[in-house]
This record gives C-alpha cells, sequence and structure tokens, in this order.
C-alpha cells in the first residue's frame, strides 16, 4: 500500500535522520573518546577497515554482478558510508568491545564529510556526476550538526535531555521506518521488478563485511572482543545516510535508495543474529 507513505515529502527523509542523530549526540559523552587516546591502535584498525573494505567490497560486487548504475549507485554509497550508531549495541550484546566500538564509531562519522564524498567520487564518479562539495555539506547537515547539537544540548540542558534519552530510541526507530517505507512506496514498482536482486547484494555486502573485519582483527591478532567490535562496526553502515545522500544527490537515479533502506533493516537482523552466535561461542576456546 504504497499511498500509506506518498503523503510525506521526500525531502523529510533528511530531517527523520537529523533526528536520529541527535539522538546519538544526547547518548556520547566526552569520555566515549577516551579510548581514541588510550587504544588508538584498534581505533585506527577499525576505522582504516570501515572506509576501506566496506567501499571495495560495494565496487566489487558491482563489478562481479554487473549491476546497473542506479542500483550500483546505492550499493556504493552504502559502503562508503561510516559505522552505524546499532553498531554499539550490537557489538554490547556480542561481548564485544564497547568502548571501541563507540570510539570507531564517532571517529568515522567525524570523518564521513570528506571520506564519503571523495570515496563515492573514486568508484562512481567515472560513470556519474558526484558533486563532492555538495555532499560534504550534506553530511554535515544532517550527521554532524544534528549530533553536535544533541551533544550541546545534554551538557546545557541536562534536565530536559535526560527525560528525552528514554523515548529517543522509540522515535528513532519510528524515524527510520518511515524512511524505509517512504523510499519503497516511491519505487514500488521498480523494487518489484529488482527488489529480490538488491537484497542479494545488500545481504552479501553486509555478510562480507562482517567475516572481513573479524579476520583482519585476527591476523592482527587483537583479543577477541575486539576482533567482535571491529567486525560490527565494519559490516554495519550508517545505511540511513546513504539513503539520504542518494535522495538528495542522485534524485535522477530513484533506484539508488533501495540499497541503503534495504540495508537499514538487514543489517540489525544479521547483526542480532551474530551477536546471538558469537555469545554463544564465548566459551569456546578455538572461536
Amino acid at each position: 500500500m504504497p499511498e500509506s507513505f506518498l503523503w510525506i515529502p521526500s525531502s523529510s527523509i533528511n530531517w527523520f535522520l537529523g533526528i536520529i542523530m541527535f539522538g546519538m549526540g544526547l547518548t556520547l559523552n566526552l569520555s566515549d573518546f577516551r579510548v581514541v587516546f588510550t587504544r588508538p591502535l584498534g581505533v585506527f584498525i577499525g576505522c582504516a577497515a570501515q572506509f576501506s573494505v566496506m567501499p571495495l567490497l560495494a565496487w566489487g560486487l558491482c563489478y562481479v554482478f554487473n549491476l546497473p548504475t542506479e542500483i550500483a549507485i546505492g550499493v556504493v554509497l552504502v559502503g562508503c558510508c561510516p559505522g552505524g550508531t546499532a553498531s554499539n549495541v550490537i557489538t554490547y550484546l556480542a561481548d564485544g568491545d564497547v568502548a571501541l566500538s563507540v570510539g570507531m564509531t564517532g571517529i568515522s562519522t567525524l570523518l564521513a564529510p570528506v571520506l564519503t564524498p571523495i570515496l563515492t567520487y573514486a568508484l562512481v564518479g567515472h560513470n556519474v556526476d558526484v558533486d563532492v562539495a555538495s555532499m560534504l555539506i550534506s553530511v554535515v547537515q544532517v550527521v554532524i550538526f544534528p549530533i553536535a547539537l544533541g551533544f550541546v544540548a545534554k551538557r546545557y540542558m541536562r534536565s530536559v535531555t535526560d527525560r528525552l534519552v528514554s523515548i529517543l530510541p522509540a522515535f528513532s526507530c519510528i524515524a527510520i521506518a518511515t524512511i524505509i517505507g517512504l523510499i519503497m512506496a516511491l519505487n514500488a514498482q521498480k523494487v518489484l521488478s529488482s527488489g529480490l536482486l538488491v537484497m542479494g547484494i545488500v545481504i552479501l555486502h553486509n555478510i562480507l563485511g562482517l567475516v572481513c573485519g573479524y579476520l583482519i582483527g585476527r591476523l592482527l591478532n587483537l583479543e577477541k572482543p575486539k576482533r567482535i567490535a571491529i567486525a560490527i562496526e565494519v559490516g554495519m553502515q550508517n545505511s540511513g545516510l546513504a539513503t539520504s545522500l542518494a535522495n538528495t544527490h542522485f534524485a535522477t537515479y530513484p533506484l539508488a535508495t533501495i540499497p541503503g533502506a534495504i540495508f537499514s533493516v538487514w543489517h540489525n537482523l544479521s547483526g542480532a543474529l551474530i551477536a546471538a552466535v558469537l555469545k554463544h561461542k564465548k566459551q569456546s576456546p578455538t572461536a
């Protein structure tokens, strides 16, 4: 029933994402970034993997499966985005290094205004017009500014924000569901014709990211909690940002918004499953 969402302006996607990022800002403390200075190697490894593994996997999948330009743009955008906020919760559920996860999410988010547009241009700029400067401004507007606003509000309006924190997760869920519903409604017919292809690519992208992240930690002989944190951070993207950027900067390619929308649903399902498996294997000496 696409008409259930078509009354919502497509421009509201950025506002919904801003609400989610504002909520993230309300949960942050300066102590969350202490890990950057106390354990910089782990943060560096995680962020380096984030902005290399996922973009390259995205490009590789587009090449191997010879994806149409519209879908390829969306897949690459997902790969070039920073880690998603849900990665911190999944890391906690999987008994991973939560402090490292929060640190990686924070730093990759701060790097996103520069790296996301540059990487997108490098990977798809030869096929489509990519306005790097405009994308940088968009990331600052819909991610960095709301997070900073939430952080400042928490510091100077504590009595108000403490009450908001308890209800913001519900608003975030509604915002994500609305973004996904609106994107699907706007492209209902095209989703029906290419939905299985996009879903398969999204699932493969996510799983390969999780596996590669874990293997990188293992190859570098990191402790298991750090391996888990890096795997989840690499595999779980801020797909809401990918959807927002596709809607704003690639409006002539409607299907570019679909991979981000599907990823938003799938990576939470796969993340919860991975957390359950890892927690079950916690006592296994070979895990």
